[in-house]
């Protein structure tokens, strides 16, 4: 039986976050932390407890119309994930301090590239930690990351002209905080009519962002651009020997974030145990796709998380996943881009 609870986790500056859990009635053979999109009963079943939060500016997390979209800059972005994967270090030793439960890090499309950038770039306070002196018991260890239709580049479709782009940043840094719409064709986030249509009446996909949020936003998909040539930099050989194993999923069909940039990245990306999993014709929400495709998701990322726990005792047919994810989806917001939605809203099968 999959049960669901829900909570608010406080960053380092004070501010409330809105989270949800879901978990089995069993000891959990890992632990999921989810940044914004897939979190759900699915992952539960197969006894992985998933915990998610609607990060600042999105979902229940936003108290007053004012806080929409008011991400911050991508450091504080950073430091919201490093916080609540601390939070979790303690859950994970519950069961026995010397055998933790093992921890990984997941996203879809902006999570999915905050995810990425947060365990790749060698400033995050993911890799900082290992250098800190008052490096203690409450280090992030992850056994891995997964992103699926991450933001490392938009898709031409829904990219927008270089001089928005350019005269955005401009602007960004003179009114941070200034809001802007951004709306998103919804039939390019799914083949599933419904989840489209829900999309569309859901009160929560405010579709409103920041100048500086759009800007961070930006940046970080052109650090995952540019990994490649920043790879031989003595940092970077330094922050890979603490990477852990990374899978990314992707559909050859998402018309919001670039399949093609994506592949490319995995192309060149250096890293000791990757793993990149095409989903032909899909669209951009696996999740939430027909066809068996978000049947298969949960099937592929249940095997690889349990595999790398050292938990897997049987692979689960894709037909028994179809029976415990019917309502995939708890999500309810979007991000900047429209691209993902916030995890932790309601147990609908909003995408």
């Amino acid at each position: 039986m999959v049960t669901t609870e829900e909570g608010t986790h406080t960053v380092f500056d004070g501010t409330k976050l809105y989270t949800k859990t879901w978990k089995s009635d069993t000891s959990p053979r890992a632990i999921v932390a989810f940044v914004h999109g897939f979190s759900d009963h699915s992952l539960a079943s197969h006894g992985i407890e998933v915990r998610a939060f609607d990060q600042r500016g999105w979902g229940r997390s936003v108290t007053t119309p004012k806080q929409r979209g008011l991400t911050g800059p991508t450091s504080l972005v950073l430091s919201d994930i490093h916080s609540f994967l601390l939070s979790l270090v303690p859950l994970t030793k519950t069961a026995s301090p010397s055998s933790p439960i093992p921890l990984f890090l997941m996203g879809h499309s902006m999570g999915g590239g905050e995810v990425l950038h947060y365990v790749l770039n060698p400033a995050s306070p993911y890799h900082k930690q290992f250098s800190s002196p008052n490096r203690g018991q409450d280090t992030v260890t992850l056994k891995g990351v997964l992103a699926f239709s991450p933001f490392v580049a938009l898709h031409p479709s829904s990219r927008p002209l270089g001089i928005t782009v350019v005269l955005g940043r401009l602007a960004g840094k003179l009114l941070p905080r200034f809001h802007l719409r951004n709306q998103l064709d919804p039939k390019f986030l799914c083949r599933d009519e419904k989840v489209c249509a829900d999309y569309v009446a859901d009160p929560l996909c405010h579709e409103t962002g920041t100048l500086e949020g759009l800007a961070g936003l930006l940046d970080r998909a052109a650090w995952l651009e540019k990994l490649p040539a920043s790879s031989s930099s003595p940092s970077y050989a330094a922050a890979e020997e603490a990477v852990p194993p990374i899978w990314i999923g992707h559909g050859t069909d998402d018309r919001i974030t670039s399949f093609d940039a994506t592949k490319r990245f995995v192309d060149v990306l250096s890293a000791r145990d990757k793993t990149f999993k095409v989903y032909e014709g899909a669209y951009h929400k696996l999740h939430a796709e027909p066809y068996n495709v978000k049947e298969q998701l949960v099937k592929d990322i249940s095997d690889w998380i349990l595999e790398r726990s050292g938990t897997l005792v049987s692979s689960t047919s894709v037909d028994e996943n179809a029976a415990v994810s019917n309502t995939v989806d708890s999500s309810a917001t979007e991000d900047q881009t429209q691209e993902v939605d916030n995890s932790t809203q309601n147990d609908k099968a909003k995408l």
